[in-house]
């Protein structure tokens, strides 16, 4: 992808425009960001998404009884009436389970893959909406299917309601509104108030991105690097004299407890490796078809369910990691970056990352065919 090229996606501004002047800063609305854009499912491909165990969904409903979450998944019957208002069905990941979102996708690849997280669509009848509400991480809120209203806020009192399965804001002061046509899109940075409510049966498509919490991303760290040292020395105190205060932590097994933090650490490379297996670790729900190992490689491509990143040492996909260097390391950097490789690619490599390759092809996190375009 060329950053410095105007994107109708963005409105006209390249993404190294946009990132510099809104991403994590203001909001930014772009009328037919894909014009003429059409849904990528309809609601009877949506609904059958939504009863299956593997794909994550919701369904929130407004009424007498104030607001309702149920998790999925939802047989057809399980849903409301279309006819009744005031409900929306949250689809998640369905770039995993669909080619169309999963390309779709591809095109916010201007932010780096360790921040995109997936499309959920959003599907509600006349009125349905989640409540006036922020979230923790950017979004981008792709209008596919009918017309939905935008109130949005930049406002500082982020109070929730009590008593409620959502989080809804207490106090929302809406400071500008938008109508969203199929092909608008709006971006909204982190902790910016919105509502969104259906005029009449819509669906949004919402890019969403990660943003790990420092606390758990710390405490994900420790625990891959313990691992990795576990077993290397078992505490001795053979110096060890008798106490008259058994209660007190000996300063010996403090040392030791230091030394071995330490020894988790001593390898430079241990935290980043620790970082990459994170961040490519596939989700939940994520599973692959195996397949028999291919004899000769052509063109392959990534699964759209596979996640595949790169840092100076290693390369890292579906929570391994392996070390590469020299015209490997590039060949394999780039199908982290294009997620296909074309047979020229491929005839630079060497036997042990082609071996590698077809692994992997038999795990199905890369498949045979042709590479395309981002």
């Amino acid at each position: 992808m060329n950053i410095t090229q105007p994107l109708a996606l963005l409105g006209g501004l390249s993404p190294q425009q946009f990132m510099r002047r809104h991403w994590q800063k203001k909001p930014l609305l772009v009328r037919q960001a894909i014009p003429d854009f059409k849904a990528l499912l309809d609601r009877t491909a949506l609904f059958g998404l939504a009863a299956d165990d593997d794909v994550e969904s919701r369904l929130v409903v407004h009424g007498p009884k104030g607001w309702q979450m149920r998790p999925g998944p939802f047989a057809r019957r399980a849903l409301p009436p279309l006819k009744q208002p005031d409900w929306t069905l949250l689809v998640q990941g369905v770039d995993l389970h669909v080619d169309g979102a999963h390309e779709l996708l591809q095109q916010f690849r201007f932010v780096p893959q360790a921040r995109l997280d997936d499309l959920m669509i959003s599907y509600a009848v006349d009125g349905g909406g989640v409540g006036p509400h922020f979230d923790s991480y950017d979004v981008f809120l792709l209008q596919a299917h009918g017309r939905r209203r935008w109130r949005i806020a930049r406002q500082s009192d982020l109070a929730l309601q009590q008593d409620v399965p959502l989080k809804i804001l207490s106090r929302f002061v809406p400071e500008q509104e938008f109508v969203l046509d199929p092909g608008d899109m709006l971006y909204l940075p982190p902790r910016y108030a919105h509502d969104g409510m259906a005029l009449g049966e819509c669906m949004t498509y919402s890019i969403g991105f990660r943003a790990p919490d420092r606390g758990e991303l710390g405490r994900e760290l420790l625990q891959r690097l313990a691992e990795d040292a576990a077993g290397s020395a078992l505490y001795r105190d053979a110096a060890q004299q008798a106490v008259d205060s058994p209660g007190r932590i000996p300063a010996m097994l403090q040392e030791f407890a230091g030394r071995a933090v330490q020894a988790a650490l001593k390898d430079s490379r241990a935290l980043p490796r620790a970082l990459g297996e994170y961040l490519t670790e596939p989700k939940a729900r994520v599973w692959f078809d195996a397949a028999r190992a291919p004899r000769r490689l052509g063109r392959v491509v990534l699964d759209r369910r596979t996640r595949m990143m790169f840092d100076d040492d290693y390369v890292f996909i579906n929570g391994e990691s392996y070390r590469a260097s020299g015209r490997d390391a590039v060949v394999l950097r780039q199908l982290a970056d294009r997620r296909c490789l074309g047979a020229d690619d491929l005839r630079r490599v060497g036997p042990d990352v082609l071996s590698l390759l077809a692994c992997w092809c038999e795990a199905g996190w890369l498949h045979e065919g042709a590479p395309k375009a981002l």
